[in-house]
């Protein structure tokens, strides 16, 4: 998601309305004097943050609901090696879990986002907002491509400590099904059926939800566990972040019609679908790495640190486990983004027009 800022209409509602007849012209002023990803005039100040946070988190619940299913599908494929593909996965998973083990876990990142979302956002326009201000002596400059990369990074960067745990558990959720198999399949080659033939012979699972999840790895690995793979969170992140905001600016930049400063709805959800699948693109790897330290831990550890998890992997499956589930990441990203922006944008100036 990316907040687009706009300045008020100088002209009357009904004479407005006659002139631009489209129903995403509806939802946005006729002016927009910001560059998209700038500190623009937000309207009256009392209203901001609040519409800000609720745009942000409808847009954000939106993305969730639509990527959920592909981010576990995704997260299984990283972490389990018997999977040799993305079709391979999803007949295996339906095969055992049905329906609803493409949303275990989901729970917890549909409660937490509007918070992550709150605090990406405010800290991207913060951030850029102070380097306008130092730089060109006003926080509602034209920013640089430089200013917009490196408030994105600031963005990323922050929301991992409220991530972090989220990610822990909702990995461990997505993999515990196949955690358990792994260890029945341990004890013996009869332990474990091909198919339960009685709920009562099925394993119990480890979690039962996520916060038992998150209670269950405090206790037992501490403080430690719920930042588990922060390290690799945090790569990836940064510099995706970067990616995102500014190849979002780039693309609406390019996608406005002459005389205009931003796209129309076609080019935002170009721009947002386009900016996701880049993000993501620059993400994967240390998104690999970051699911395979957080769902180490469910029995045997089998990596001491960030380091170790990209030395093991490579050494066993070779430089191409460093992109497994890009292919699912991108086609993932770019329906979520599309949701996203579109959720965001009307959303904002639906509570706009109705707060004004």
């Amino acid at each position: 998601m990316a907040s687009v800022g706009s300045a008020s209409s100088p002209l009357p509602r009904r004479r407005y309305l006659s002139l631009r007849g489209a129903s995403w012209e509806l939802l946005r002023p006729p002016r927009w004097h910001q560059s998209p990803l700038r500190q623009a005039d937000p309207g009256p100040p009392h209203h901001t943050s609040f519409m800000d946070f609720v745009a942000g988190a409808i847009g954000g619940v939106c993305g969730v609901a639509v990527g959920y299913p592909l981010d576990t599908v995704k997260v299984r494929i990283q972490t389990e090696p018997k999977y040799t593909g993305i079709w391979h996965c999803i007949r295996d998973t339906y095969h055992r879990e049905r329906v609803w083990g493409f949303y275990r876990g989901l729970s917890l990142p549909v409660c937490t986002v509007s918070l992550v979302s709150s605090v990406s956002f405010g800290t991207y326009r913060h951030c850029l907002a102070h380097i306008c201000r130092l730089r060109y002596g006003s926080p509602d400059a034209k920013p640089a491509k430089a200013d917009i990369t490196l408030s994105g990074c600031a963005s990323g960067l922050v929301r991992v400590f409220l991530t972090s745990p989220t990610e822990v558990a909702k990995v461990r959720l997505q993999t515990q099904t196949q955690t358990q198999q792994r260890r029945l399949s341990a004890s013996g080659p009869s332990a474990v059926p091909p198919v339960c033939p009685a709920p009562p012979a099925c394993p119990e699972p480890k979690y039962r939800g996520p916060l038992h999840c998150l209670a269950t790895v405090a206790r037992e690995e501490g403080l430690r566990g719920l930042y588990k793979g922060s390290s690799a969170l945090l790569l990836r992140d940064g510099h995706s972040f970067a990616t995102y905001f500014l190849s979002y600016a780039v693309l609406c930049e390019c996608l406005s019609p002459a005389g205009h400063s931003h796209p129309d709805v076609l080019g935002v959800l170009v721009a947002g679908g386009c900016a996701g699948v880049l993000a993501w693109a620059v993400a994967t790897p240390m998104d690999v790495i970051k699911s395979r330290l957080q769902a180490d831990g469910q029995g045997q550890r089998r990596y001491r640190g960030l380091l170790h998890c990209v030395v093991t992997s490579v050494r066993e499956e070779g430089p191409r486990v460093l992109f497994k589930g890009l292919l699912i990441n991108c086609g993932r990203a770019f329906p979520v983004n599309m949701v996203v922006f579109v959720a965001y944008e009307a959303v904002l100036r639906l509570t706009r027009g109705l707060l004004t």
